[in-house]
């Protein structure tokens, strides 16, 4: 049986970090972020609607396949 309060961060490849599960994303300043329970994060730097990712990885030609070892 899955445990459903964990928090899994999933790594795309040449996209976002996909983020699931009931998590608080906050600021340096400690403020929240409004957000659902899952949503993705910028990690190509072009979004519009940072942290959040906006799809900009795509037209930008964003290339990263990272693998856990």
């Amino acid at each position: 049986m899955a445990d459903q309060n964990k928090v899994t961060i999933k790594v795309n490849d040449n996209g976002s970090l996909r983020v699931t599960g009931s998590v608080e994303l906050v600021d340096a300043e400690g403020i929240p972020f409004e957000h659902k329970e899952s949503f993705s994060l910028c990690r190509c730097g072009g979004s519009g609607n940072k942290p959040f990712c906006d799809g900009t990885h795509t037209s930008i030609s964003f290339k990263s396949e990272p693998r856990a070892k």
